[in-house]
């Protein structure tokens, strides 16, 4: 990642000068686990919390090595084949880790399943859903989760507050289908947010969505930090700097490099690419990927509407998702960006996609890899 930051800083110099336990999902019939009584927590729906009050809340130095917490962007749930609606049972469970925010940097995040993001949970319209809530005994603090898919109050936050120790479970119709972001409800919910509790639920329309080669999952987020960008050691969380909106850190699926590496997103010439991109966190993003056209893009997650056609950078509002689709006609490394250049240059907003396959020389004839822009 450093590799890419450094190619797409000497560009920018030219022209003007990151085993984790899965949800499980089943239809109707399967043994789902109990529900307990919900703690009497208050809604999640609250207003922010004063700076001290966000700054109380900071996470604690780590007593336990950090450990990979990026989910791989090809995590992603295979299509669904089935034509009628079914009950879906959830089972999500809430991690505090300690991990890594960049190559000898700490962080502690909180999680849905121990990643950031969360695991894309898929569903078909008409599904009613079964979520179970699960807060391990000796968590630092209550979590639930709100999914911008519910109809229903808190989006499902009312219903989960769940305090360490504790499970809690509601039930949904997806009644409209689209891409929609979920994230953690509980007071302080910036806090929480910006730690990592955050991902992706795709509620896929009656007949599903076209046929792709290659599917993946990305989602943007920050990292309000009390040190410095790229300061080796441990992070602590920074309150003030959450509520002023300026974060060291804008990061895919949650750490510097996360999507670069073996974390490359990978394709062949002559494949079409789809990518579920959403923002968990507070920045806005505009998302790009240099060297490629969309092909179509599903503005906000709207995949019940006709998608836009031949666009080069969608945006992406706090909170939103949206469904990019394109053809690899040639091979090499395409940089994703927030193009906001200065988030992809100084913050780490930046990926990588490696396509292989033989060159098209009539279609592209220059170097087959570097950021570009």
């Amino acid at each position: 990642m450093r590799a890419v930051l450094a190619g797409l800083t000497l560009v920018a110099l030219v022209l003007v000068t990151c085993a984790q336990p899965e949800p499980v999902v089943r239809r109707a019939g399967g043994t789902a686990p109990s529900s307990t009584s919900r703690p009497a927590a208050t809604s999640g729906a609250t207003a922010a919390p004063a700076a001290g009050g966000a700054a109380s809340a900071a996470p604690a130095v780590p007593a336990k090595p950090a450990v990979a917490i990026s989910r791989s962007a090809a995590d992603v749930p295979p299509p669904l084949t089935r034509a009628e609606p079914a009950k879906v049972v959830v089972n999500l469970e809430t991690k505090e880790v300690e991990g890594v925010l960049a190559d000898g940097e700490s962080y502690t995040y909180w999680t849905f399943g121990g990643t950031v993001p969360g695991p894309m949970l898929r569903v078909r319209v008409g599904d009613t859903v079964e979520l179970h809530v699960k807060n391990p005994t000796g968590g630092a603090a209550a979590h639930s989760i709100d999914l911008h898919a519910v109809t229903g109050p808190g989006g499902g936050a009312v219903a989960t507050q769940t305090d360490p120790g504790k499970e809690t479970m509601f039930t949904f119709k997806a009644l409209n289908p689209g891409l929609f972001v979920y994230h953690c409800a509980t007071a302080p919910i910036p806090v929480h947010v910006s730690n990592g509790m955050y991902g992706l639920i795709l509620v896929e329309p009656a007949g599903g969505l076209p046929k792709v080669d290659r599917e993946f999952y990305v989602m943007q987020g920050e990292v309000y930090s009390v040190q410095p960008f790229g300061t080796k050691g441990h992070h602590d969380f920074n309150g003030d700097k959450m509520l002023a909106e300026n974060p060291d850190y804008v990061l895919f699926n949650g750490a510097v490099g996360a999507l670069t590496g073996n974390g490359a997103l990978k394709a062949n010439v002559g494949e079409t690419v789809r990518i579920y991109f959403g923002v968990g966190g507070f920045v806005p993003s505009s998302f790009h990927v240099i060297g490629e056209i969309f092909d179509k893009v599903y503005p906000e997650g709207a995949v019940g509407s006709t998608p836009n056609a031949n666009v080069q950078t969608t945006f992406v509002p706090a909170g939103g998702a949206t469904i990019v689709e394109f053809k690899v006609e040639v091979p090499g490394s395409f940089t994703l960006v927030d193009h906001t250049l200065t988030r992809a240059l100084m913050k780490g907003a930046a990926g990588v996609l490696t396509v292989s396959g033989p060159a098209d020389p009539t279609i592209f004839s220059g170097p087959l890899s570097g950021a570009g822009h």
